[in-house]
């Protein structure tokens, strides 16, 4: 009796423990049947962090490539355009307006003429310089940089009343028998608008041809953004003529000048001195240019004011 109260409780809680182990093993099969057997966790905590990081990388790459193309794009812009300085002497605009009102003054002067002083007085050999400067200088102002539609605007007047100046001085020779001065101008004037016309059509085949040809130098020259297959070089030139013609006649008899188109023409001469440092391209040939014309015009117009004012 003793000793089968003493097996009966050790049977009972081994019965007890395998009890315990048969219901738990259903759920631990139920557990493992519910992972798969190649299952791999998808995202440890290291892994996140990567693909955050690469995430966020990917936006802020993006945005300095941005930021580094609008860099460039600025500097490129600015390296194009001339900057603006806050200083008036540094200023192309303010040399720029200043060289427009003094074209229109030139364009003025002519319209003055026309309505008060006789046809004998024009100049044709300066007449026809004005209209081939003033059409060059149209395109020139229009394609500079900073562009100037002001002086554009002026010399496309200026075309207009120096054709009208062209006309009465014409009208009037042939009125007192010079018919062949008339057809000589006449000739002069046909054979500049001829070779002009030459130039502008065959002019981009020349410049291509010499600049292929690596040619050293002269390829160089051909090629530059102000030589002489451009508009930046032939305005500068055309105004070389108007300082030429001015020297020709240094002793032209102060009657026959005209005191206002010779003013004019010296302003014009003293701010496009400084105007040609500040555009782009820079254009030494058109500075170079305007102090000419700015000593030649000041010279007559020194001899007409000393002879109608001073004397």
């Amino acid at each position: 009796m003793m000793l089968g109260r003493l097996i009966s409780p050790a049977l009972t809680r081994q019965a007890s423990n395998s009890l315990r182990l048969r219901l738990s093993a259903p759920v631990a099969q139920s557990r493992s049947a519910a992972v798969p057997k190649n299952y791999a966790p998808s995202r440890r905590f290291g892994d996140k962090a990567d693909a955050t990081t690469k995430t966020n990388a990917a936006p802020i790459k993006e945005a300095t490539s941005a930021s580094t193309a609008k860099t460039t794009t600025t500097a490129a812009t600015e390296a194009v355009a001339p900057a603006k300085s806050s200083s008036w002497w540094d200023s192309a605009e303010f040399w720029g307006r200043c060289g427009a009102l003094a074209g229109w003054g030139m364009s003025g002067a002519a319209i003055y003429d026309a309505l008060e002083s006789s046809p004998e007085l024009i100049s044709l050999n300066m007449t026809g310089v004005l209209l081939v400067y003033s059409s060059l200088f149209a395109r020139w102002a229009f394609v500079v940089k900073p562009q100037n539609l002001l002086l554009a605007g002026c010399h496309l007047t200026n075309i207009f009343a120096q054709g009208n100046q062209f006309r009465r001085a014409v009208e009037y020779k042939k009125e007192n028998g010079k018919d062949e001065e008339v057809n000589d101008i006449m000739m002069k004037a046909g054979a500049t608008a001829a070779v002009g016309a030459a130039c502008v059509l065959a002019g981009p085949a020349v410049q291509s041809g010499i600049v292929a040809a690596n040619l050293g130098p002269i390829s160089a020259v051909a090629a530059a953004e102000a030589g002489p297959f451009t508009v930046h070089f032939w305005a500068p030139m055309s105004k070389w003529m108007i300082s030429g013609a001015s020297f020709m006649e240094l002793d032209r008899p102060t009657d026959k000048i005209s005191l206002a188109q010779y003013t004019a023409l010296t302003f014009t001469g003293f701010f496009f001195s400084r105007y040609a440092l500040l555009v782009a391209p820079i254009n030494y040939t058109l500075c170079s240019v305007n102090i000419a014309l700015f000593g030649s015009s000041g010279w007559h117009l020194g001899r007409k004011i000393k002879a109608d004012y001073l004397s």
